[in-house]
């Protein structure tokens, strides 16, 4: 099928690989149907599009990619509600907030996406009792060792 995305034009995506967020996101909680692209080879970003609405899109990350030990603990409650059997079939993304310059984009620690990529159920959920913040620069590594370079 195809869907038109906002950053990507027209896609062709399969019907297995759209993602069921039985409850939305927060603020977008009518919204339950994505799909997870590439934002462009050669980059760590995704798109979250929205399989029924073009203007609703998120960039994604892996966090595990640019914070080092971030952890995520699943409640009961998350692990029932996705299904999830094994740990293997768990994906976790990070939204960012994009700015410019770009080295001050920062992700939401506190809210990862959750994926159980063995039946398409996602969700995001709150981490609410840890020191993960929703505004972490993530570029911070980055931007020190470009500051010490001068």
């Amino acid at each position: 099928m195809k869907i038109e995305t906002k950053y990507a034009g027209t896609i062709n995506i399969e019907e297995k690989d759209v993602l069921t967020f039985e409850q939305g996101l927060p603020a977008f909680e009518e919204e339950t149907s994505f799909i997870l692209h590439p934002f462009d080879q050669d980059t760590p970003f995704f798109v979250l599009q929205s399989t029924t609405s073009v203007e609703i899109a998120f960039i994604l990350v892996n966090p595990f990619d640019f914070v080092v030990n971030y952890q995520v603990k699943l409640s009961d409650s998350t692990i029932e509600a996705l299904d999830i059997n094994k740990q293997e079939d768990v994906a976790t993304y990070v939204m960012l907030t994009v700015k410019e310059p770009f080295v001050e984009t920062t992700a939401n620690l506190q809210g990862p996406i959750v994926i159980n990529i063995s039946n398409q159920k996602a969700k995001q959920i709150l981490l609410s009792d840890s020191e993960y913040k929703t505004k972490h620069l993530i570029f911070k590594e980055a931007v020190t060792i470009g500051k010490e370079e001068k």
